[in-house]
């Protein structure tokens, strides 16, 4: 009974209202006045927040292109000063200012500013003006700025300022300390209009917007303003922010303020008029209601034409179009595209499931992208995947999935449109199996295939072949812009790039060779083979093939060490026929004289004792022969029998036989050698060597000291190195040093000697591929050293 009660008043106040149209026309006005209001309110906030929005995204972008600029002059000023050594002396420093000056052309010159002065200056064309500026005793403002520098221990910048060298600029400076000590400045110097271009501050790119750049004054405490303006504004009311770097700050203004009420009037002027438009229209309408029902049934008429162009459309798509039922996967709807695209006709389509028409093989992904798309993760899903025709045939199609209820809502239909990509799939898997053949060919090539950007040789491309020949594999060759030069040998760095430089210029074919550091620390040669490519006349890449050629240059030393051994041999054999030519006839000679004074000897007497005079001379001339013969021997042999032989147990048995000479003159002897030491040596040979040079250390010792003789073996660049080391009375090198190893050579007096022992030595150390080397000084002592091969 209440509700029907509550009924009929709502009825009769609907029809109060529609007998009183103009009052019902006029209230409606009022109501949409005050909507009006509301909306213009909202749209006056909106625009000021939009201004606020603009006026910050363009302070960000400002703020962000200065901040990169200052970290890159930053970058630039702390390379520059790492070229300063422990000494505080810079090294290269041209050198490195030019390749900074071209990575950074916004910059006018780099300096750098030991103990203030500006002593080095990059360019030096067009800044001499600025040569040997002491900041320090400048303008009180330089001086103020310069310790502001020192005293934060950051990178500050002076400026705006007049430039010595003409014009207005920034001056950053970034103090150096040497072990805590202030060194001086790395400073860069910026033109002043080159960094508002390049930072992005120009008062004619914004049409509504100006900026204004300023900084206190250190000296007068006043804001001073460096961007020329033809009017004045009020940048009280502006946004600004400040960099501390330099203490500048930046502002922006909004010029056009009146442009809110433009739009605001114009927002007043349609919402009234839509007000008075809407309230006499519902006053019209309400007095023809004969007149609205009439419309709804031509708008019922034009629903209905609707239906059918969508139909039209539908069935005549250039693309397959199909309404699926989420929950089940059945067809519901599909368009003539679809049929013929499947082979199938629309009544053998409808109330399949879409998944009975998947290839297999794509079956799991697409359950996993519709598994996101029903849980609403994503709402509509774009793949491409294979389907199978009525007549088997594999298809390719572009997918489109989209959900045809709201958010929120139970899932009910969704519309599948599909593009027949089938061929275009095919051609793509043709250029796959294209790029894979030549990829393949390329990785067979017994070379590394490589390509570089002409500037800066960024690579581009390099063969998996790098792995093999160098160890390193492709992603970490191209994961530094410089990773080839980084792994250039050092001493090659400067000639290749001299070498390219020179001959790139020229657009020539080049052809290098220069070693690499391998990836586990080996030296590989490496010969280059570069092209040069052109793309419209210009020279933009570089392609080239990099072999290695290690073996060869291995030949090639193995060739001329030969070579210098064969040198070296035909010396030796020179000098030895000058020694038997002169021995022999040496001995000859004496013995001549002898038996002429045997001859004309008047008493017996004198003839036996020219006779024990004879037999001397030919002990001398047999123990000539035997020392000679041994030196034959070891130059002549071809078959030396070599063997692993423990160097420690030698050294002993050496000991050993020298013991009573050790016992009689005292002597210490220190063996370091470690017991487990080899060495692939002749039996013969090794025991010879540590006997001559033992018995040398043993019999040149010095008489005011307790003899010591030190025995060590250590590893050389892969060699074992013997040293025996005396305090003996040592050997003049200066004087004999050329003449040690000789052939009856004697340095010391000693009666005894007789000058083969060392010749004998270094022969049979050289015949198995070693070395000696001695060195000495005269009464402290001497080293010999024998490389064992």
């Amino acid at each position: 009974m209440a509700h029907s009660k509550v009924t009929k008043d709502f009825n009769n106040t609907a029809n109060w209202f529609l007998t009183k149209p103009r009052i019902t026309g006029f209230l409606f006005f009022l109501f949409l006045l005050t909507f009006v209001a509301l909306i213009v309110y909202q749209r006056y906030e909106l625009y000021i927040e939009d201004q606020n929005k603009e006026v910050t995204g363009i302070l960000n972008e400002l703020e962000e292109n200065i901040e990169q600029s200052l970290k890159n002059n930053y970058t630039v000023s702390l390379t520059l000063a790492l070229t300063i050594d422990d000494k505080g002396e810079p090294k290269n420093f041209n050198t490195v200012a030019e390749k900074l000056i071209q990575s950074n052309p916004h910059l006018q010159a780099v300096q750098l500013v030991p103990n203030g002065v500006i002593k080095y200056i990059y360019p030096l064309k067009g800044n001499e003006g600025a040569l040997n500026l002491d900041l320090f005793k400048s303008v009180p403002r330089t001086v103020s700025e310069a310790k502001k520098a020192i005293e934060t221990k950051k990178m500050y910048y002076q400026g705006p300022v007049k430039l010595h060298q003409g014009g207005v600029g920034l001056v950053g400076r970034l103090p150096v300390f040497i072990n805590d000590q202030f060194w001086g400045f790395s400073a860069i110097v910026i033109k002043l209009d080159t960094f508002f271009k390049s930072s992005g501050i120009n008062n004619n790119k914004y049409k509504n917007y100006r900026f204004q750049f300023s900084k206190i004054n250190s000296e007068s405490k006043q804001e001073e303003f460096f961007l020329d303006s033809k009017e004045a504004y009020d940048f009280d009311q502006s946004k600004s922010i400040i960099f501390p770097d330099g203490d500048w700050k930046l502002y922006v203004t909004y010029l056009n303020k009146s442009d809110v009420w433009v739009q605001l009037i114009s927002t007043i002027l349609f919402g009234l008029s839509l007000a008075i438009l809407s309230s006499y229209l519902l006053t019209r309408l309400i007095i023809k209601q004969a007149d609205l029902q009439q419309m709804f049934t031509k708008q019922g008429e034009m629903l209905i034409n609707t239906e059918s162009k969508f139909k039209g459309i539908f069935d005549n798509a250039a693309v397959g179009i199909a309404r699926v039922n989420t929950k089940t996967g059945a067809l519901l709807e599909v368009n003539k595209y679809l049929c013929d695209f499947l082979e199938f006709t629309e009544e053998e389509l409808i109330d399949k499931k879409i998944k009975s028409l998947i290839h297999p093989d794509d079956v799991v992904e697409d359950s996993r992208l519709f598994k996101l798309f029903l849980n609403g993760d994503v709402r509509q899903v774009n793949t491409e995947k294979r389907y199978i025709g009525k007549s088997g045939q594999v298809k390719w199609g572009n997918v489109t999935i989209t959900a045809l209820w709201n958010v929120g809502e139970e899932p009910t239909n969704h519309i599948v449109i599909l593009e027949d990509s089938t061929e275009r799939k095919a051609a793509a898997l043709v250029l796959i199996e294209s790029e894979q053949r030549i990829q393949s060919l390329i990785n067979t090539i017994d070379g590394i295939v490589w390509e570089s950007y002409m500037e800066e040789h960024i690579p581009i491309f390099v063969s998996q072949k790098v792995k093999d020949i160098l160890g390193y594999t492709v992603k970490e060759w191209m994961s530094s812009n410089s990773f080839w030069f980084d792994h250039l040998h050092p001493d090659d760095k400067t000639r290749l790039v001299e070498y390219l430089e020179l001959n790139l210029q020229k657009k020539k074919q080049l052809d290098a060779s220069y070693r690499m550091i391998a990836k586990d620390g080996s030296i590989v040669w490496i010969r280059d083979i570069v092209t040069v490519i052109e793309e419209q006349g210009q020279p933009l890449k570089l392609r080239g093939i990099m072999i290695d050629i290690t073996t060869q240059k291995q030949a090639e030393v193995a060739l001329n060490n030969s070579f210098n051994l064969v040198t070296e041999q035909n010396k030796r054999l020179l000098n030895f026929s000058y020694i038997v030519s002169h021995n022999l006839r040496s001995h000859a000679s004496n013995m001549q004289g002898i038996i002429s004074l045997i001859e004309n000897a008047s008493t017996a007497d004198e003839r036996n004792e020219m006779v024990q005079l004879l037999k001397t001379v030919a002990e001398n001339l047999n123990e000539t022969l035997l020392n000679l013969n041994n030196v034959v021997n070891i130059q002549s042999s071809l078959n030396i029998i070599v063997e692993a032989l423990n160097l420690n147990d030698y050294i002993e048995r050496t000991l050993a036989n020298l013991n009573a000479h050790i016992l009689n003159k005292q002597v210490s002897i220190i063996n370091k050698v470690p017991e487990n030491v080899l060495v692939n040596y002749n039996r013969a040979y090794l025991e010879s060597v540590l006997l001559n040079l033992i018995s040398n250390a043993i019999r040149y010792s010095r008489h005011d000291t307790p003899p010591i003789i030190t025995l060590t073996c250590t590893a050389e660049n892969g060699q074992q190195v013997l040293a025996v080391a005396d305090n003996g009375i040592g050997i003049d090198l200066k004087k004999y040093g050329d003449k040690i190893f000789g052939m009856h050579q004697t340095f010391n007096g000693n009666p005894d000697a007789r000058g083969y022992g060392l010749f004998i030595t270094k022969n049979q150390i050289e015949a198995l591929g070693g070395k000696i080397e001695v060195t000495s000084q005269l009464n402290q002592g001497t080293t010999f050293k024998v490389y064992f091969k």
